[in-house]
């Protein structure tokens, strides 16, 4: 079950930043749809949380450094579909955009993640996956 969630979630991550990261690609319009979603959610949708955004964090609809809520820097998201899958440094786990999508909305957000593969989640990973266009693979690399 874990394996084939980590499958799904690889593929999708690095099916969208293939098919983003050429500029010459004409974006599928339900591929469009679903990054229009998860860019209204990143800006508007607080998850049931503590009244915060994703914006609140990763500035300039994510293409811009930010701060977490506690005042550490945290990097843009310009460059995140293209570094993931990454392992973490904190307990060496295997970590998927979509895990870490999660983990920002119930860590800084304190809010309720979507479900695993659910249209919402898929929505939110491609809007950061779009962030990505043009950008060159390059797993376990540092965000910037």
């Amino acid at each position: 079950m874990l394996i084939k969630k980590f499958r799904r979630s690889v593929g999708i991550a690095i099916g969208l930043s293939a098919l983003l990261a050429s500029s010459a690609y004409a974006m599928d319009p339900q591929l469009a749809k679903a990054v229009a979603q998860g860019k209204q959610m990143y800006l508007h949708d607080t998850f049931g949380g503590n009244g915060r955004v994703c914006n609140s964090c990763h500035l300039g609809g994510g293409r811009e450094p930010g701060r977490l809520p506690d005042g550490t820097r945290i990097p843009s998201l310009t460059n995140a579909a293209a570094i993931f899958p990454r392992i973490s440094r904190r307990n060496g786990h295997l970590i998927t955009l979509p895990d870490q999508v999660a983990h920002c909305i119930g860590g800084a957000l304190q809010g309720n993640p979507p479900d695993y593969g659910s249209a919402q989640l898929n929505a939110l990973v491609a809007y950061v996956t779009s962030l990505a266009q043009g950008k060159p693979i390059d797993m376990g690399g540092k965000p910037r």
